[in-house]
């Protein structure tokens, strides 16, 4: 399966949310401008308890630090509103279902499931092309989701590191993003 999909790995996998977020900011200019004055709270065992997983400590630290923004006019993540946290995972459940769709259309070529299967793929964002961005979910712990890209143009790979950290290395090109523009190194509020 590996092999059929491609999978690209870090140097150093950054456990640090808040080093991952720095090498972000240094992957975008600007993008520190962006950063709330004041971290937004979020209710996370209420949305956890819906979702039936706990998320990955960057992804978390990223939407306290964050507005919802989008990447080169292209990559948008997926943020839980505040207050209403724990309706987040029904929100994704279109996305479940076309990523459904399309694992089910490559299997057996890719044998890969959406979540809530074990190992199953959870969406966390999404481009204005149509392309998903998702967690490959992992029963060992949400710090150790990698992150799987299915382009919709048919190319599916793997990075064996953390979402904020993908951000980093494919907006710094330090990823060859297969199946994906070349992503500008701006942001903006979205």
């Amino acid at each position: 399966m590996e092999d059929l999909i491609g999978i690209q790995t870090p140097r150093r996998r950054l456990i640090d949310p808040d080093e991952a977020i720095t090498e972000l900011e240094h992957a975008v200019p600007g993008f520190s401008s962006l950063r709330l004055a004041v971290p937004q709270t979020f209710d996370w065992p209420a949305l956890e308890g819906a979702l039936g997983a706990s998320l990955p400590a960057d992804y978390k630290r990223l939407c306290e630090l964050y507005p919802t923004f989008v990447l080169g006019d292209f990559l948008s993540v997926y943020y839980p509103a505040v207050g209403r946290e724990q309706d987040w995972p029904q929100g994704l459940q279109e996305d479940l279902e076309t990523v459904m769709e399309w694992c089910e259309d490559n299997d057996p070529v890719i044998p890969l499931h959406p979540y809530p299967a074990p190992g199953g793929l959870l969406p966390w964002g999404g481009s204005n092309q149509g392309d998903f961005f998702l967690w490959s979910t992992s029963t060992a712990g949400p710090q150790e989701w990698t992150v799987t890209v299915a382009s919709r143009n048919g190319d599916w790979w793997h990075y064996t590191g953390g979402l904020v950290q993908f951000l980093a290395e494919l907006i710094s090109g330090v990823l060859e993003p297969r199946g994906l523009p070349v992503i500008r190194p701006e942001a903006h509020k979205w």
